[in-house]
């Protein structure tokens, strides 16, 4: 008989509830009880949340706070290859043994009963959290922040709220409002917030909630401003000036999450040196991420080969920016969605950047948007598009017009982890 494998825990685990996402923490509250509560004995969280660039900002604040000497829980989703990335202890990603264990044990403690799939994980992360010395730990709000699985802190050390857009509207709400509204449920009566850029009507959700909940706010174009100038990041706040080196990540959307990130540190105590670390050693895959090694790059050698996750209207608005800022090159897009996203308000700030757009479906996934459908989004913004089989397929027929194009795989982190487990 084979060993059980996290893999099929995991598979277990997402048969314990007929939906993906069913918005409440009385599931989460259940689970946590019978495992004596492990929320309660992790090391001082730091709780994010936010439409676009959580993940970018955690893990700016990870490399800063690793310069400073300190050993780091991070808690992030979705995954791209391996589900491990999403669980990483004191700053190594949790073994295969470790997470088989503390799956296993929630699995065994949820008794059969309903429970979502990210419920359940949530819940065998803060076990391994609370069972590992480290210094801080740092949760990124899966969806919304209110009944999001995470929102189980009655007390962090801090949280942080990146800009809020219009995304998940089936969810978290229709309105810009009511998005932030679900957002700034993460904040905590008397613990500080970091406040990335954010639109009025998202600000004011915010600075109205924080009012009720006494939590004081650390926020952009307030308490802090970021900028770049002369290829250097500037940050002031009302300790000083820092000159910085511009992020490892590219992209100017970047540029207001290293603020976010800096802010955090600098509140935590972080002097000039891990301000530096956060953003010379932060990482983080599938953010317009050059492709250099592996059987894509092979097979098109003298292809300039991007990767990208952002998947909503901002993200293709940050994306489009970015695009418009690199040398010039006939530039390509190899674009697979998921049928929950607004495809147009993405795609929109893509068509001025781009030669042509090659629809693919992603594979393996149920949710899917149809290759034909997002062909069809394509042209109807003013793009040329065609439909390929496979990313491969779609690669050989740009190379095959342009050897030396610069080709862009983008529009979901789904399709991004497809890349990154074929092309590792």
């Amino acid at each position: 008989m084979s060993a059980v494998t996290s893999d099929v825990i995991l598979d277990r685990m997402m048969a314990l509830h007929p939906k993906i996402i069913d918005l409440t923490l009385d599931r989460v509250w259940r689970l946590l009880a019978a495992l004596d509560n492990p929320q309660d004995r992790l090391p001082p969280v730091i709780h994010l949340a936010g439409t676009n660039g959580k993940g970018s900002t955690q893990a700016m604040i990870r490399a800063g706070l690793e310069g400073m000497g300190k050993s780091v829980h991070a808690y992030t989703s979705p995954h791209l290859a391996r589900f491990h990335e999403r669980i990483r202890l004191a700053g190594e990603l949790i073994s295969e043994e470790h997470l088989t264990a503390v799956l296993d044990e929630c699995y065994a403690a949820n008794g059969g009963a309903d429970i979502t799939y990210f419920e359940i994980t949530t819940c065998a992360a803060l076990l391994a959290f609370a069972r590992t010395p480290a210094d801080y730990t740092l949760l990124e709000v899966g969806l919304g922040g209110r009944l999001d699985a995470t929102n189980v802190m009655d007390a962090p050390a801090m949280t942080v709220i990146t800009p809020v857009s219009i995304d998940h509207e089936q969810f978290l709400g229709n309105t810009l409002g009511k998005i932030a509204f679900e957002k700034a449920g993460i904040l905590k009566r008397g613990v500080p917030c970091v406040v990335g850029p954010q639109e009025d009507e998202a600000l004011e959700v915010i600075e109205r909630q924080a009012a009720k909940m006494g939590a004081p706010l650390i926020a952009h174009g307030q308490h802090w401003h970021v900028y770049e100038e002369r290829g250097r990041l500037i940050f002031q706040d009302e300790t000083g000036l820092l000159d910085l080196p511009m992020p490892a990540l590219p992209g100017a959307h970047q540029i207001q999450n290293a603020g976010a990130a800096i802010a955090a540190l600098r509140h935590l105590g972080a002097d000039e040196a891990a301000c530096v670390a956060a953003m010379e050693n932060v990482f983080w895959p599938a953010r317009m991420q050059r492709l250099r090694q592996g059987p894509l790059v092979e097979a098109a050698p003298e292809v300039e080969l991007w990767l990208d996750g952002g998947h909503n209207a901002a993200a293709g608005q940050a994306l489009g920016a970015h695009l418009a800022k690199l040398p010039k090159r006939p530039t390509h897009l190899i674009c697979g969605m998921l049928n929950t996203k607004d495809i147009s308000g993405y795609l929109s700030p893509l068509a001025a950047e781009a030669e042509s757009l090659t629809a693919v479906s992603i594979p393996g996934e149920q949710n899917t948007l149809p290759a034909e459908a997002t062909a069809a989004a394509a042209r109807a913004v003013g793009l040329v598009a065609q439909e390929a089989d496979t990313v491969e397929a779609a690669l050989r027929e740009i190379v095959a017009q342009d050897a030396r194009a610069r080709v862009l795989i983008c529009g979901s982190l789904y399709l991004a982890g497809a890349i990154l487990r074929e092309n590792g």
